[in-house]
């Protein structure tokens, strides 16, 4: 791992940085690059002008790791109004939401339970419900509560990290269900006991795994999302998906609020489906610090936001 990318990790688990970091004026000007506020309507209005263009937005509430079963119907009962509020806008959007928001550490029933209503109410409105992946812990949990609530509601996504050792395995055995899967390289700070250290091998496991799921598209057994701001590979994989005559109607680019901007609109340009994710909420500091973790390089770019 990086000197730069451990540094930013280890910073995403300290208080006293996430203390001041929500109290200081000049770190939450850097955040405007990322996020467009805190307050759920910040990132609703942000999503209805994007969306006028014609891509799809996603929406998540930061947060994660709640201590109580009560704070998970908090968050489900937010979810269930942030669909209403949606529907009303008439957008072209989707919910992500992260398991341990929901209960998941405190019970795994109680979760799904809130999954399955999330899931139901997405479809009653038209979106859907894509449920991230966290730290390698999780990951057998979160398989199982992926293919519990997929086999309800079809239109589940779910989000894979190309830097553990096992996706491949954990993709290989989603393969029956038809997946909905957003690859990711993978933000959490994790040992290379589990995980590719080096950026190059994370990199090259990426593109085959996405190589796989765009074979698989072909035969409609699963739906890709190239979820990364690595143009080069992200080039790599249209330039595959051409060549073994994939339409690009039949997997998506997915890419954060504020990054890549110009080049989200060059790919809807080429005909791509291009979906932008909105992040909110409070909870802004971990996911922030991982944001510049997965490119340290984008440390120049918060630099110039702040004094620029």
């Amino acid at each position: 791992m990086s000197l730069g990318r451990s540094i930013l990790l280890r910073a995403a688990q300290s208080r006293a940085l996430n203390e001041f970091a929500l109290k200081s004026r000049v770190v939450k000007r850097a955040t405007k690059a990322f996020m467009p506020g805190e307050r759920p309507e910040d990132a609703l209005d942000a999503g209805a002008a994007l969306a006028r263009d014609g891509r799809r937005i996603l929406f998540t509430k930061l947060g994660e790791a709640i201590t109580s079963l009560a704070e998970a119907d908090a968050v489900r009962d937010h979810y269930l109004g942030f669909f209403d509020q949606v529907a009303a806008r008439k957008l072209d959007a989707h919910v992500s939401i992260k398991p341990t928001q929901l209960g998941l550490d405190q019970s795994e029933a109680k979760c799904l339970e809130h999954c399955l209503r999330l899931a139901a109410k997405a479809e009653s409105v038209g979106s859907a419900l894509w449920i991230d992946m966290e730290d390698s812990s999780y990951v057998d949990r979160t398989l199982a509560l992926y293919e519990a609530v997929k086999a309800r509601h079809p239109g589940t996504g779910l989000a894979l990290q190309a830097y553990l050792f096992r996706t491949p395995k954990d993709l290989e055995r989603l393969r029956p269900l038809k997946p909905v899967i957003r690859l990711v390289k993978g933000a959490y700070a994790e040992p290379a006991t589990v995980a590719f250290p080096r950026k190059a091998d994370t990199d090259s496991a990426y593109e085959a795994i996405a190589r796989t799921m765009l074979d698989w598209a072909r035969t409609g057994e699963c739906t890709p999302i190239l979820g990364t701001h690595d143009l080069q590979l992200i080039d790599r994989l249209v330039a595959y998906a051409d060549g073994i005559g994939l339409p690009k109607g039949r997997y998506e680019i997915h890419m954060l609020y504020g990054i890549r901007a110009k080049d989200q609109d060059r790919y809807r340009a080429q005909g791509h489906g291009v979906a932008t994710l909105i992040s909110y909420g409070n909870a802004w500091f971990k996911w922030y610090m991982r944001r510049l973790a997965e490119r340290p390089a984008n440390v120049t770019f918060v630099v110039k936001s702040m004094f620029g």
